[in-house]
């Protein structure tokens, strides 16, 4: 079983819903990232996602563009991403660590190579945007030789085919795009949400993770009484960028917003549970 299945059955013993940040690796500064993916498991971080930052993000907005180009001012490529993952392990050998990114930087190092360099760094899966199921076979089965999840992604306008086709490859957990449009647009309806990822759960057993429009406790709330992870980006990121200056103050930033949501979805579960 993969860390991230582990974890995920381990929250559904315990009535809990998994919050996942996501933050880019390098930004502001590569110093600042292994600290701050403590920081946010101190705050109540179920698993990371750690963005890979890269030159064309087609699925990102603005606030998480920025962010990708100011970890490529600083040089930060896919190996040192990893190396940052390696960094974290030795402290904490048991929080989920989930690579987002785009195929690029995956190509240019070889698939078999990265699922190698991934594992021994100590990731555990991968979630890359631009790879559609129909494509993927290759990738698939070289982190799967690794014990390595693939992680894909569902909209709004995902078809039934569609669903059907991700459920025949993906593992770990299915991330749904909430709204239309990139990272950090549009307004969340939860009774859609709600709807989409029952349809969801009936074609793919694995849990689903809600992200995109999740931006204050209060959402993050809404979200946890319908998905089994609240996956939040755009929130985490914009307040990284303020903070960009004063990098020392990241850490501790994150850590009070994140403490935030995990006690607004502790007690959505909660009361879900009476």
């Amino acid at each position: 079983m993969s860390r991230i299945a582990a974890r995920f059955e381990q929250l559904r013993g315990k009535g809990r819903t998994a919050l996942i940040p996501f933050v880019t690796a390098g930004d502001p500064g590569p110093e600042v990232t292994v600290p701050l993916m403590h920081a946010m498991v101190a705050a109540g971080a179920d698993l990371i996602e750690l963005g890979v930052p890269f030159s064309d993000p087609i699925a990102d907005g603005p606030v998480i563009q920025r962010a990708g180009e100011r970890a490529l001012a600083n040089g930060v490529s896919l190996e040192d991403v990893m190396g940052m993952v390696r960094s974290f392990r030795t402290e904490d050998p048991d929080t989920p660590v989930v690579l987002m990114g785009y195929l690029n930087p995956i190509e240019v190092m070889g698939y078999e190579r990265f699922a190698v360099a991934a594992h021994e760094a100590g990731v555990d899966g991968a979630l890359v945007v631009d790879v559609p199921p129909e494509e993927g076979h290759d990738l698939v089965a070289a982190l799967r030789a690794q014990g390595l999840d693939l992680v894909y992604l569902l909209a709004p306008t995902s078809t039934e085919q569609r669903i059907g086709l991700i459920g025949e490859v993906a593992s770990g957990f299915v991330y749904y795009v909430s709204v239309k449009g990139v990272t950090g647009a549009g307004h969340l309806d939860t009774g859609a949400v709600a709807e989409r990822v029952a349809a969801i759960k009936a074609r793919i057993p694995l849990p689903v993770g809600v992200g995109f429009g999740i931006k204050d406790a209060d959402t993050a709330a809404r979200v946890a009484g319908v998905a089994d992870a609240v996956i939040v980006g755009s929130a985490i990121v914009g307040r990284i960028e303020d903070l960009a200056k004063t990098p020392e103050r990241i850490p501790g930033a994150i850590n009070d917003f994140l403490t935030q949501l995990r006690a607004a979805i502790d007690g959505a579960d909660a009361r879900g549970a009476v």
